[in-house]
């Protein structure tokens, strides 16, 4: 099926389910098919959630939709994946797919929901989670304890540190997801939530926190910026005075958290290079 005629019954299938004709007691064999179709074009990377159009990203309204459809048009049932039983509306991803491209999870606890993708040469550590919609980009490490939440979109070369949440935005369906671009390291313990967008080839410290409502103090070009870390920046979390520091109740004033955006520099790259042995 192409493209251009899965939006077209994705849109067909959307209407008809918001206008209440069709649900998951109703929904045929046609309406079965074509979330299946479009399950599998998530899954081969033909599809994605988002896309990024004169230099910004922007979410692909009727992707997410289909991903909801998804949802909307089944019902929970029993399902069995390496000898474990579950409940849920989608079964898990099959991974036959991934070893001819180089692309490895390792055993017991890597779990990939129908619908994401994976590129070449990735490398999944247990126990790790990608979720629905995700796209996951060639070369990508995702590490232990790491949380890839729905539609986020994450480049090539990246690496996602232990215990780092991408937070996941289904819902609206105009509101684009997180986005990791290319060549980003992340440091263990980071969090990525509500659509931010991390710039390419930037470098983000450990157990730092980038959403929209925390502030990023951009020491390069001296601004502050809000959703949005810039390309080539080492990022780290700081705490900056509060609005409500003079209150009686607090001692030595009040702080909140902030990020402070420096210059990439050569030394911090090479710290993050990844051994090669990763990859043989």
């Amino acid at each position: 099926m192409s493209t251009s005629t899965l939006e077209t019954e994705i849109d067909e299938l959307w209407e008809r389910k918001q206008n209440g004709e069709i649900d998951a007691d109703s929904a045929g064999e046609d309406a079965f098919d074509t979330l299946e179709a479009f399950l599998s074009a998530l899954e081969d990377g033909e599809i994605r959630a988002a896309a990024k159009t004169d230099g910004e990203w922007e979410a692909n309204q009727w992707v997410k939709q289909g991903i909801l459809l998804n949802f909307g048009l089944r019902e929970n049932q029993a399902y069995d994946y390496g000898g474990v039983d579950h409940y849920d509306v989608l079964p898990l991803r099959e991974t036959d797919d991934l070893g001819a491209r180089g692309t490895r999870n390792t055993p017991d606890g890597t779990t990939i929901r129908r619908g994401a993708y994976l590129g070449s040469d990735c490398i999944m550590m247990s126990p790790s989670f990608v979720n629905i919609g995700a796209h996951i980009g060639d070369g990508t490490l995702v590490d232990s304890c790491d949380t890839v939440g729905s539609c986020a979109q994450i480049g090539e070369d990246v690496k996602l540190g232990a215990n780092t949440l991408i937070g996941g935005v289904l819902e609206p369906v105009e509101s684009a997801p997180v986005i990791v671009e290319d060549n980003v390291s992340l440091g263990a313990g980071c969090r990525v939530t509500s659509g931010f967008v991390v710039g390419e080839n930037s470098v983000v410290g450990e157990n730092t926190l980038l959403t929209p409502r925390i502030p990023v103090y951009d020491l390069v070009e001296e601004e502050v910026l809000y959703g949005e870390l810039p390309a080539n920046r080492r990022a780290f979390t700081r705490f900056v005075e509060s609005s409500v520091s003079d209150h009686d109740l607090f001692e030595g004033g009040a702080y909140k958290p902030a990020v402070v955006a420096t210059d990439l520099e050569t030394g911090t790259l090479e710290a993050t290079e990844r051994e090669d042995a990763l990859r043989e």
